[in-house]
């Protein structure tokens, strides 16, 4: 379904959409209201929402839409404003998917970068999901050195799991953490910002050349990769315009594959939900020079692609519920020799 007031704009990415087979647009709504009435008559597997609508908007939505049809994935469309960015971040920790980020002018639509986003999205999270524990290749056993550094990496979904994961892992953190999470510039900051209300530990934007503390969560700007360097006082940040790498800027590879060579591998990496495979090979990186490795599992995740891919590679020491993962990287923080 798509949920838009502007009926040029519905039109528009129901072409977006109905030009893959794939995918059938079923109902639309252009507000929501009609939204609501249209997912009780028709059934619907993803929804694209806009935020500022007439009669209810999309935050509105959102929970009444969630609270009626659990299973249903929303995603929303974002205009790419700090005020945008802020709704569109309440509304990941609600319950929405994802996001798109929308164009302002109605023509732009129909532009590749638009268009693979959209379909890329709306395809993966209605794919079919398995709902129990998820048989993986055997776990491989921890690091036998305490790691300097907790690297993180997510997408589709992310968000959320990024929220959970800050108030699992407290106040007080030996270590380090960095975190890229795919998303445009003007959300980056945003993102962080709600990270730190949401846990306990303080959360910025990664600025360059800025060091990374025990204790402070740093998020890779949007539009930059986030590189770890070793410098003569420590572990600092460099940020990098480098193309994109598996079509994100940033991306958790050079994230990862950095702290591997800045950390002598002592980094424990923590793969949350998101589609595609980018952190497979900086985990892979990371787990030959010596570090340990985390994955959501399926059940979990709102798209089981980063996860998935390490899991499947017999990367990991543990894949696990999103809710056990804080606990788990907590243990190992804390339990393995210096």
């Amino acid at each position: 379904m798509v949920c838009d007031d502007s009926a040029v704009i519905r039109a528009a990415i129901a072409r977006v959409l109905e030009s893959d087979p794939e995918i059938r647009v079923v109902a639309r709504a252009a507000n929501g209201r009609e939204a609501l009435e249209e997912a009780r008559r028709t059934a619907i597997d993803v929804v694209v929402l806009d935020i500022e609508m007439p009669v209810l908007d999309g935050l509105a939505t959102l929970p009444l839409l969630l609270r009626e049809h659990p299973a249903l994935k929303v995603v929303m469309a974002s205009t790419l404003t700090k005020r945008g960015a802020d709704v569109t971040l309440r509304a990941l920790s609600l319950g929405a998917a994802d996001f798109v980020a929308k164009p302002s002018a109605a023509a732009a639509l129909g532009e590749d970068s638009f268009r693979r986003e959209l379909l890329l999205k709306v395809k993966a999270l209605a794919a079919p999901r398995r709902t129990g524990r998820t048989a993986t290749p055997a776990c491989r056993p921890p690091s036998s050195r305490s790691p300097r550094l907790l690297a993180v990496g997510s997408s589709t979904g992310g968000p959320h799991a990024l929220f959970t994961l800050a108030r699992g892992l407290g106040a007080r953190l030996a270590v380090p953490v960095v975190v890229t999470q795919h998303m445009p510039p003007s959300f980056t900051s945003i993102l962080a910002a709600h990270i730190a209300r949401a846990g306990a530990l303080p959360c910025t934007e990664a600025e360059d050349g800025a060091p990374l503390r025990p204790g402070h969560i740093t998020v890779a700007p949007g539009g930059w990769h986030l590189i770890v360097e070793r410098g003569p006082a420590g572990l600092r940040v460099r940020l990098s315009d480098d193309p994109p790498v598996n079509f994100c800027r940033p991306s958790a590879d050079p994230m990862l594959e950095s702290a591997a060579e800045a950390c002598d591998g002592r980094v424990l990496v923590a793969i949350l939900t998101g589609m595609g495979q980018d952190g497979l090979a900086g985990t892979r990186r990371i787990v030959d020079a010596g570090g340990t490795a985390v994955a959501q599992d399926e059940a979990t995740s709102v798209v089981w692609g980063m996860p998935g891919a390490v899991a499947r590679a017999g990367l990991c020491h543990a894949v696990l519920p999103l809710q056990e993962i804080a606990p788990k990287l907590l243990h190992l923080l804390t339990d393995l020799p210096t």
